[in-house]
């Protein structure tokens, strides 16, 4: 299938998301669509999969003009669209989430289980990934939901699949297998368009490239005619320099906020760390390390054994709400994981997003004032740059390195002294994730203690005084910043030092 996009405007309001874009997909390309968090690229999708109807403009399928008056006519034209944030049914099942509104059916009253149970299975075995189709999405891990996104795609035959930050939740082999499956569909004369923020994935799966800028077109190209820093450059309008990073001065103290001794949960095994006044903390590991488990266990979400001592203070080791808030009064802080899920509230206001930690954690009345919400809002606006239109815009309404922020300024507003960033800037743009490392590092300045939660090298690097390595559930390594190489993280992350013990 050949898709045009011919001077593509969308409006809100009086805010123009997408101004006069031009796009066209060849028959078995991979088109990378790149640009800064808000740039316009999830509107400009979402015209093209029928969620958004254009101001002007016209999509050309194989030369023939159409309009997109829903999703479902953009899926009988074979396009589908993988979204960032999950659309699953957590309550159904992986196969009643698969046919959601394409049903089987063995009569007009019937539906056909085994057929829709059956194709599943035929999908995930094509996807190589094991996952039973009559199991609860709810009891599914964040990659595995992720995966069935994909294969709901997949499921019906599609000409062009729109993946929006796919491979988010996926850890190194499942992006393999991802990338192996999108070359066969290819090969097959299937079409792609792919966003994301992760520039090795793009210049490795990618054939050409469509870069928007405030909702403009700024350029395009063949992906083997360009490297990452000129992508970068014309993504942000000037050069980024991780050099700023390399002269790091820790801040550090001897005041000691977090003592962990002996800590077990699930796979984590006698965990035993400080974490200092100004310091900054990194963990790493592969997927399956613990990583995530250690994360939540640190917020009270996840019981454990062991002793946590926080300012002082003996912290409960049973999971629950009473747990989380004990941590939040004893001024921790947790920017959590996949965002769309566990970081905002969706049905709420930016505003009310933004001071519901303080509501939980420093809120002495039951009554909320209004004027102090808008002041929390305009401190965190100004301090963290946010753009919004209205403060009573829905959170939904911002781009996702927006809605980073404002879960940030949620945290700040509780006058948290430790932070737990996991993975603080998943979905990101590089400029935008430059200004958090930025935050970060000023942050350890004013005295808190951060912990970064990050799979990512660069990030690590950027940012870190030292680096724990787990490894299936262990300390493995606890790196100095002198020792910080993407060697050394990967020698301990694998567990290369056990080898033969």
């Amino acid at each position: 299938m050949r898709l045009e996009m011919n001077k593509i405007v969308m409006e809100f309001g009086p805010v123009r998301a997408v101004d006069h874009v031009d796009l066209t997909v060849e028959p078995g390309q991979i088109l990378g669509l790149l640009g800064e968090n808000g740039a316009g690229k999830s509107t400009l999708m979402n015209v093209l999969a029928g969620v958004y109807t254009p101001v002007s403009g016209k999509i050309l399928v194989n030369g023939q003009e159409t309009v997109m008056k829903g999703v479902r006519t953009a899926n009988a034209c074979g396009i589908r669209f993988i979204h960032q944030e999950l659309n699953l049914c957590n309550d159904l099942r992986v196969y009643e989430n698969m046919f959601l509104g394409d049903e089987l059916s063995k009569s007009k009253v019937f539906l056909d289980r085994a057929a829709m149970t059956a194709k599943c299975a035929e999908v995930f075995r094509r996807m190589k990934v094991n996952i039973d189709p009559e199991a609860i999405v709810d009891t599914l891990s964040a990659a595995e939901k992720q995966m069935v996104e994909i294969g709901r795609a997949l499921l019906f035959r599609s000409e062009l699949i729109i993946m929006d930050e796919p491979s988010t939740a996926l850890a190194t082999a499942e992006i393999e297998n991802l990338f192996e499956i999108m070359r066969q569909l290819k090969s097959e004369g299937v079409s792609f368009i792919y966003i994301s923020h992760k520039m090795p994935e793009l210049f490795e799966i990618c054939d050409v490239y469509y870069i928007l800028c405030d909702g403009k077109l700024v350029a395009h190209g063949n992906f083997a005619d360009i490297n990452e820093e000129q992508v970068t450059e014309m993504m942000i309008g000037h050069n980024l320099h991780a050099s700023e990073f390399e002269n790091h001065v820790s801040r550090a103290t001897e005041e000691v906020r977090l003592s962990v001794k002996n800590l077990s949960s699930g796979i984590l095994k006698d965990i035993t760390f400080d974490l200092h006044q100004g310091e900054i903390l990194a963990v790493t590991g592969l997927q399956g390390s613990g990583r995530d488990t250690l994360a939540d266990v640190l917020f009270g979400v996840e019981s454990f054994t062991g002793e946590m001592v926080v300012e002082g203070a003996v912290m409960p080791n049973r999971a629950g709400d009473r747990s989380v808030r004990r941590f939040m009064r004893h001024k921790v802080g947790m920017v959590p994981r996949m965002r769309p899920e566990r970081g905002i509230h969706n049905d709420l206001s930016v505003q009310d997003n933004l001071s519901m930690g303080y509501l939980n954690a420093r809120a002495k009345t039951p009554f909320i004032s209004a004027r102090a919400e808008a002041e929390r809002f305009a401190r965190q606006q100004k301090a963290m740059a946010i753009k919004v239109g209205s403060p009573r815009n829905p959170i939904t309404s911002l781009s996702g390195g927006n809605q980073q922020k404002v879960i940030l300024g949620k945290w700040l507003e509780t006058d948290a002294d430790i932070l737990l960033l996991d993975n603080p800037t998943q979905g990101i743009d590089v400029g935008t994730k430059f200004e958090i490392y930025r935050l970060i590092l000023r942050l350890a300045e004013a005295g808190k203690a951060v912990i970064v939660f990050s799979a990512e090298f660069p990030e690590i690097r950027n940012v870190a005084d030292s680096c724990i390595v787990l490894y299936k559930g262990m300390c493995n390594a606890r790196l100095s910043r002198e020792d910080l190489t993407e060697k050394n993280i990967m020698y301990y992350s694998t567990g290369a030092n056990l080898e033969g013990l």
